[in-house]
């Protein structure tokens, strides 16, 4: 059995309890040494074989899968974050579909989701944005035209950037030329979680130049919106006293 498996952002105690549950048990740990903390391979029991992906081809992991389940080990496949999320974790299903193989996943907390506890933040603020939008620009792996940062920019929606901070004078000039103002506020989070964890506020046009003050051009995410403000938004209707629910008649 395979079992995927996402790390969480950073911090070693935000695994799951079911991932941790599985790191403890697997005989065979493949993880992504590159993201991935090393504090939670003291998880990983007596005799544990464990592998380094960063340093491995899609082909070699997947040798060291097929030969683990032909000598009945369990294996997990340890991921940064949430997999779903720019983990390469579709190619390695597919693989092991061909061969019969049985395999699981369990999601882990994304760093879009570390990312916003390191700044107290909400996402979906009432009257200021009800949308996240998760992208990257393009790099090396190309990005389609319609889902390029400038044209998701004309929505002005919250927006979160994965994998795109050595490239943020091109995002900056991409989000402005999209169509958020100049001042709309962003922030920058460096390795959310993560002991070492910084988080600046800045605005669209200062965001490449925030990144270089600090010395920050990889490991972080960037946040875009007037939500990052985090004020002028109206009241959650939810808790209104005024406001029925399938839980709670309203209150004059």
């Amino acid at each position: 059995m395979i079992h995927f498996v996402g790390a969480g952002c950073g911090a070693a105690d935000l695994i799951t309890v079911r991932g941790q549950r599985l790191l403890e048990q697997a005989d065979v740990i493949i993880y992504a040494g590159s993201l991935v903390n090393p504090a939670l391979l003291t998880c990983a029991k007596e005799g544990a074989r464990i592998y380094n992906s960063a340093e491995m081809t899609l082909e070699e992991v997947l040798s060291v899968m097929f030969d683990a389940v032909a000598q009945r080990l369990t294996t997990v496949r340890l991921h940064t974050g949430d997999p779903c999320l720019y983990g390469a974790i579709r190619e390695q299903m597919d693989a092991l579909e061909k061969k019969g193989i049985a395999y699981d996943y369990t999601p882990g907390v994304s760093s879009f989701c570390g990312a916003a506890a390191a700044l107290n933040m909400e996402y979906t603020l009432p009257d200021v944005s009800q949308s996240v939008v998760i992208t990257r620009m393009a790099g090396r792996t190309p990005v389609p035209e319609r889902e390029s940062v400038r044209a998701f920019a004309q929505h002005r929606a919250t927006m979160v950037l994965f994998l795109s901070t050595g490239l943020l004078e091109k995002t900056q000039a991409e989000l402005l030329a999209g169509g958020y103002e100049p001042d709309t506020p962003a922030a920058i989070v460096y390795k959310a979680s993560w002991p070492d964890e910084r988080t600046y506020l800045c605005t669209v046009s200062t965001l490449a130049e925030c990144a270089k003050e600090n010395g920050v051009s990889k490991t972080a995410l960037i946040i875009v919106g007037d939500a990052v403000r985090q004020s002028g938004y109206a009241r959650s209707k939810l808790y209104h006293p005024a406001f029925s629910t399938g839980f709670r008649p309203a209150k004059e």
